[in-house]
């Protein structure tokens, strides 16, 4: 047992003060653990496992049997014959094969085996210690394994190389930064004191200790003052990189390997592909599967789980489905990846169809499974099945996982049964800020913008704090409302936070600020962000293209090119809707073809819908509905309605009536525009034709979703809805309303019935 000086003891002492309140039991008492054992004497062992087979064996082949793969009944065998031979006789000085079974114990998986040898152990080596701890954090006995790490030092065992990655393992595995901390001081003590230097499988730890705790920082100090960077240094740094969130600078850094020349290993290349799935990035995650595959690891489970989650983050469902197929050994994860990668594209017909499949190849639901099934229970309305799978979660005891929590909340909301999610939040045991996301979410999606906002200001009464998500969750709810107010507040709490440095929330402020009707103050979040990606530029183009500044939303797109960032489908959609606003016909006809020619990018219905909207607004009605008829695929209701509308504008109630049948004819369901048409034709005082619109209108059962408007008084929001009785206030809010408008007939205005569907289809009826 190697043991050091007394200055050595001093400063082991001193983390050995660090201990948990719950954890100081553990000193009471010589033996630390109590393991659960099968006790066997010595002499059943010796009867039991004859070691005659091995009389004839030499010490080093027992040395060779005890560090190769062995069984346990192998493993006992050896440990007869050790006990047979004197090994753990009183007054043996040689504790190395007792060091090397306690260590087979524990890699078959028999900690109680282990221990026991370990306490008849005349003399005890670190691979003994290191055995026993091991053994610990592969059970996930984290704190026990910190425990027996402290005891270690009581007993003045000085940690070697071997010891310092399982201890961190477990520090990372509490997410207790501070004994973490305290461990890579006394690794640095005595590297400096006694020149004990560590290797690089301890450097990887500290980096992967500190990464895993949250402080990227403290592990970038690590990474940066190696001296030398092998290929599993990088990848601790990457990975960690990737899990606290900054995906462009783990991209960064896998460049830099590159540039020192290093190539990537299957663990890197898993570490990576979260980032690109992150930042939507395809193409370099393309790039990676192809070095993959060109490498001869892309049958490796991690590398084919994480690309499949990565496709699935990127939209490219059909691709994730292909490396589905083409994984041989599916384990769980395999599965959720890709009901995962479904359900987060709206597939959720597909993503319930894979689940059942599951099923029926034995793969057992997990908490990360049901977590992903439940958004397409409650999107497709099936509310006798979610509550089926509730029902389970209860049985499993999975209901205490904030992630489950919020999912229940998810699906019961898109169910519309808002008190079955306000139960679960209000009435378990704990409080998860997910949760409070999920409510925010789910009020906001049933029409409840009001209630939303009173679930955010309560968050603090739970003793929680609002993250990045939390943040994206209410800002569009405030943009719902049209209110500016509510909406700076929040940013301000942002930037008082490292919230504000998050460039997804950045985005949304963004498009908060000029949705409200304040360009001006998103142009200022913009200026001020240190990291800008597609969605930024996407988020300010689409900003000046409804603020018809159609110049300006160019100038971002030139910004973009420089930058040499490739722009998406959505791009495309806000660029051709800047040109429609700023009458920019050629300009538009040539974004269009530069989308197909240049950038490969396939034009959707959308994108079409914006040329016939351009093309209408330009007056060229007959160029417009030429350019519907060689559409690649059947129009839709947004192409049809943006012809319908420049005929409106341009009195063009010919091809209003044409458009207008086909509307009907192919049963497009969608109230604005059938309201559209009926407006032109009342306009043109075409009754009879407005009257058929309208028999339509009602044989379908279509109804315009009622206005509405919310004013602040004090700190409660006030919600009204056109017609809407259900104001506690509304008798006296029409009594002044009808006065308000017997005011507006004396002074001499008149209601501008042209563009009130629903009074015009009133009054003919």
């Amino acid at each position: 047992m190697l043991r050091k000086s007394k200055l050595w003891s001093a400063k082991a002492s001193t983390f050995i003060t660090h201990l948990n309140p719950f954890c100081k039991f553990f000193y009471q008492t010589k033996r630390p653990i109590q393991f659960a054992s099968t006790q066997e004497s010595k002499a059943h062992l010796a009867e039991r496992c004859s070691p005659q087979h091995f009389s004839d064996r030499s010490y080093s082949y027992l040395l060779s049997r005890l560090k190769s793969p062995l069984d346990l009944l192998e493993a006992k065998r050896l440990h007869a014959v050790l006990i047979v031979r004197g090994v753990f006789e009183p007054g043996t000085n040689d504790g190395f094969f007792g060091s090397q079974l306690v260590d087979a114990y524990v890699r078959v998986g028999r900690p109680g085996d282990a221990r026991d040898v370990f306490e008849e152990m005349p003399k005890k080596g670190n691979v003994a210690y290191n055995a026993i701890l091991r053994g610990l954090v592969s059970a996930e006995r984290f704190s026990e394994a910190i425990d027996f790490f402290r005891w270690m030092l009581r007993e003045e065992v000085v940690p070697d190389n071997f010891t310092y990655p399982i201890v961190l393992k477990a520090c990372s595995g509490l997410n207790d930064l501070e004994a973490g901390r305290n461990v890579c001081d006394l690794i640095e003590f005595n590297e400096t004191k006694f020149n004990a230097k560590r290797n690089v499988y301890v450097e990887c730890a500290m980096i992967d200790m500190f990464a895993k705790c949250g402080s990227l920082a403290e592990a970038r100090d690590v990474f940066e003052e190696m001296p030398r960077k092998d290929l599993a240094s990088w990848s601790a740094m990457i990975g960690g990189t990737v899990r606290n969130g900054d995906s462009l600078e783990a991209l960064r850094l896998l460049e830099r390997m590159r540039q020192e020349g290093l190539k990537p290993d299957s663990v890197t290349v898993a570490s990576i592909l979260p980032a690109c799935g992150k930042l939507g990035d395809a193409h370099n995650g393309m790039a990676l599967q192809g070095f993959a595959v060109r490498s001869g690891f892309e049958s490796d489970i991690y590398v084919s789980n994480a690309l499949m989650d990565m496709y699935g983050k990127c939209g490219l469902t059909d691709e994730a489905h292909a490396v589905f197929r083409s994984t041989v050994n599916k384990d769980s994860v395999s599965w959720s990846a890709l009901i995962a990668g479904y359900s987060q594209n709206g597939e959720y017909r597909r993503s319930l169809e894979l689940y059942l499949n599951m099923n029926n190849v034995g793969i057992k639901t997990n908490v990360i499974i049901a977590s992903s099934v439940l958004p397409g229970l409650g999107k497709l309305k099936l509310l006798k099945h979610g509550k089926e799978m509730h029902g389970y979660i209860l049985k499993q005891g999975f209901e205490s996982d904030g992630v489950i929590g919020s999912a229940l909340i998810d699906m019961y909301m898109n169910c519309g049964t808002k008190r079955a999610a306000e139960n679960i939040l209000y009435t378990i045991s704990f409080h998860d800020i997910a949760m409070f996301n999920s409510m925010i979410v789910g009020y906001s999606i049933n029409g409840n913008p009001d209630l939303a906002l009173g679930v955010f200001w309560k968050i603090w009464k739970f003793d929680l704090t609002p993250n990045a998500v939390t943040i994206l969750s209410i800002l569009p709810v405030c943009t719902e409302i049209g209110n500016a107010t509510h909406g700076k507040e929040i940013h301000g709490y942002t930037i008082r936070t490292s919230i504000g440095e998050v460039v997804s929330v950045e985005n949304s402020l963004i498009e908060m600020y000029w949705k409200c009707g304040h360009l001006e103050l998103g142009i200022k979040v913009f200026n001020g962000m240190m990291e800008k990606n597609i969605m930024t530029y996407n988020t300010i183009i689409c900003a000046h293209a409804n603020h018809s500044l159609g110049e300006q939303a160019l100038s971002f797109f030139q910004e973009m090119r420089e930058l040499r960032m490739r722009p998406n489908k959505v791009t495309f959609i806000g660029l051709l809707s800047a040109c429609s606003h700023a009458g920019l016909v050629e300009e538009g006809w040539r974004l269009f073809d530069a989308m197909r020619s240049k950038y490969k990018i396939m034009p959707e219905r959308e994108h079409y819908s914006c040329m016939v909207d351009l093309l209408g607004r330009a007056g060229q009605l007959d160029h417009a509905f030429n350019f519907i008829k060689e559409m690649p695929m059947e129009p839709d209701i947004s192409v049809w309605g943006s012809l319908l509308s420049a005929c409106r504008a341009h009195d063009n109630v010919v091809l209003a009536s044409f458009v207008g049948r086909k509307i009907i004819d192919e049963n497009l369901i969608d109230p604005g525009h059938h309201m559209l048409l009926y407006n032109i034709y009342a306009s043109s005082q075409r009754w009879r034709d407005a009257s058929i619109v309208r028999a339509v209108i009602k044989e379908k059962g279509l109804s315009k979703t009622p206005g509405g408007s919310w004013i602040q008084i004090g700190f409660g929001i006030h919600t009204f809805h056109a017609r809407g009785q259900i104001h506690p206030e509304s008798d006296d809010i029409y009594r002044v309303l009808d006065l308000l408008l017997l005011d507006m007939k004396d002074k001499g205005y008149a209601l501008d019935q042209g563009s009130s569907s629903e009074d015009l289809v009133e009054k003919s009826g």
